[in-house]
């Protein structure tokens, strides 16, 4: 997909009026499906209105050239009615999907920029849940709510209009009952159902989260005797989405009752209407039919809009999460003034460094550090000593009181992105892909050639593991590196970062979930291909430490 201006839609607006400057980015397309709607429901009512005149005029026995024309519109209403709704239905579709890949992007950017200090605010199931299907139901916006408002009412008008010209009484009875059931009954049906609606969303992501943190902790739970406890709460989950559907179910019934009583109310009163005006010559007897008819066939103009106020309700609750996503604050927010990226091998100096993550204590209280450029420094210390969250600090993911230095430049001056182009960090357990050992690897450099990512995975001592795979680079990992052993998943990470070119490099704890014997020969292979960077080595575990150019521990 080209590249596209993400909207920036105002704060403080309702969950769904944030959503419209998507819609707004669609909308010549969305306005062609509504005419394609108006046209398909207005065949209908064509249709159905045309017929009851050709029978009504048959039954008088006219000369059949007097048919033609409403013989010929039979034909073009019920081919029109197919038509046009495939049409709508194809033109609405790849709107609202267009929409829905824009607003997925823009989620994912915000995530990304979030992250990691924004996220754990949200428990995993719960943010997948948000990620995939309440994005996923704000496509029923456009769908099966707009549209549905939008060419109904243009079909009501054009019915009014219509039956106006035939019998202007006949108007008003056909206005009152179109109006009562596009308004007063989607406003009953969205009020018998409007906690159940917002409480959905909720509901589907407590349970997803539950799910996940069930299967993750399966082992643990079931050693522990707690699994019968959450399976029971899963169980109250599963009840709780059962209920809310259940009165969403009663009042998409109500108000289809409703609907079906305002049709036949709208019957019986036109022929109060219609047939005084036969007898006093008002009215010419062969539109009479159509009169009677004509509810029932606008009556389709209508029906779905109660569906569509359940619909918005759902949609609310949706928006609401996404928004919240959308909102979340950027812990370390971009400069309005951004500062030139530093080149070349640079240093790292500290002067009265305070930091902690979001609403967690101050573990770096006034850290002091200089870090020549090219120097490999060991930084030690006891759980809590705030290790981590230093790496996190010099990979911009946290803000931070004092002065940080990047060579001659203040981290805070540098957009979030450059100082990544500047600063690589490989955590304890690199992600590795569901995919093949060179994409693993190229995600740090998209435009990489194959043999620059060999090189990188040569530099980490993993070309003798490749020559020995029958697919080499192709070969797969496996679903979170299950086909992979732990030092090669270190490895893989550490072989991104040098993809990257990263002149700084993080490494937080790389042999701690290795065996001694692995962990002896990952950390001299890194050391090795680190040779000429600035690294700052994060270490419990003394392997690979004493070869660095000095230790720093923390208090």
């Amino acid at each position: 997909m080209s590249a596209v201006t993400t909207p920036v839609p105002a704060a403080g607006q309702s969950p769904v009026r944030r959503l419209l400057p998507w819609l707004a980015t669609e909308r010549s397309r969305l306005a062609l499906a509504i005419l394609l709607g108006f046209l398909a429901i207005g065949s209908g009512v064509g249709l159905l209105a045309t017929s009851a005149w050709l029978i009504s005029s048959a039954a008088l026995q006219p000369p059949i050239l007097t048919l033609e024309v409403a013989i010929v519109g039979v034909r073009a209403f019920g081919i029109g009615k197919g038509v046009f709704r495939y049409a709508e239905r194809m033109v609405s579709h790849d709107a609202a999907f267009r929409v829905l890949s824009r607003l997925r992007l823009a989620v994912y950017d915000r995530l990304a920029v979030v992250a990691p200090a924004g996220v754990p605010a949200y428990r995993r199931g719960d943010l997948l849940e948000r990620l995939v299907r309440d994005v996923d139901a704000t496509q029923d916006l456009p769908l099966r709510v707009l549209l549905p408002y939008a060419s109904g009412a243009l079909v009501a008008l054009a019915s009014v209009v219509l039956a106006y010209f035939i019998l202007p009484a006949s108007a008003v009875v056909l206005l009152v009952s179109l109006a009562l059931a596009s308004t007063v009954v989607p406003w009953i049906a969205a009020s018998a159902a409007a906690d159940a609606e917002r409480a959905s969303a909720p509901a589907r992501g407590a349970l997803n989260a539950d799910v996940l943190t069930l299967l993750d902790g399966a082992a643990d739970l079931t050693v522990s005797g707690a699994a019968p406890a959450w399976l029971d709460r899963l169980a109250e989950d599963d009840r709780r989405i059962g209920r809310l559907a259940a009165r969403s179910a009663n009042a998409s019934g109500l108000a289809s009752a409703l609907g079906v009583l305002l049709s036949g109310g709208a019957v019986v009163a036109m022929l109060l209407v219609a047939i005084p005006a036969v007898r006093s010559g008002e009215l010419v007897g062969v539109n009479l039919a159509v009169l009677v008819l004509l509810p029932l066939a606008t009556y389709e103009a209508v029906v779905a809009m109660p569906t569509a106020a359940l619909a918005l309700g759902r949609v609310r609750g949706s928006a609401q999460r996404v928004v919240e996503v959308l909102d979340a604050v950027d812990p370390v927010p971009d400069p309005e003034s951004p500062a030139e990226v530093p080149t070349g091998v640079v240093g790292v100096r500290l002067d009265g460094l305070r930091a902690s993550w979001p609403s967690g204590p101050e573990v770096l209280e006034g850290l002091t550090l200089d870090v020549a450029p090219g120097e490999r420094v060991a930084i030690v210390g006891s759980s809590g000593s705030g290790k981590s969250t230093l790496l996190a600090v010099l990979a911009g993911f946290l803000p931070y009181d004092g002065s940080v230095r990047l060579g001659d430049v203040e981290l805070r001056d540098l957009r979030g992105s450059d100082v990544r182009t500047v600063v690589g960090w490989c955590p304890q357990l690199p992600h590795v892909f569901d995919t093949s050992v060179v994409e693993n690897v190229r995600l740090a450099k998209p435009e990489a050639s194959d043999d620059e990512v060999r090189a990188a995975l040569d530099a980490v001592g993993l070309g003798p593991w490749l020559d020995a795979q029958p697919r080499g680079l192709n070969t797969s990992v496996g679903d979170h590196g299950a086909l992979v052993s732990a030092g090669q998943r270190q490895r893989l990470g550490v072989a991104r970062v040098l993809l990257a070119g990263h002149p700084v490099v993080l490494l937080d704890e790389p042999t701690e979930h290795l065996d001694e014997a692995t962990a002896e020969v990952v950390a001299a292979e890194l050391l090795r291909a680190l040779t000429g960077r600035t690294v700052l080595w994060v270490a419990h575990r003394p392997h690979g430490v004493a070869a660095l150019d000095r230790t720093v521990r923390l208090p």
